[in-house]
């Protein structure tokens, strides 16, 4: 039997190795993607379990919704 079938040429190692590289490199997209989405499930999941009386807390932007009034001067 021949083995030219498996010998490569250095083309088609430069293409493997490239190719190899490019999947290394979304393998470690998708798992840094799955890591941020399973941190944000468990927040998710941390707000499904506290009580509704902390998700019904005046908004801490009141100060700034309020129109403002300066004493002494009528503006309006």
């Amino acid at each position: 039997m021949s083995d030219d079938y498996f010998d490569e040429g250095r083309t088609a190692r430069l293409t493997y190795w490239g190719l190899g590289q490019m999947l290394k490199g979304a393998g470690y997209a998708a798992a840094f993607l799955l890591a941020i989405g399973l941190v944000l499930w468990v927040i998710y999941g941390v707000g499904l379990l506290l009580p509704e009386e902390s998700k019904q807390a005046p908004s801490p932007y009141g100060a700034l919704e309020q129109p403002l009034t300066v004493q002494g001067n009528d503006l309006a």
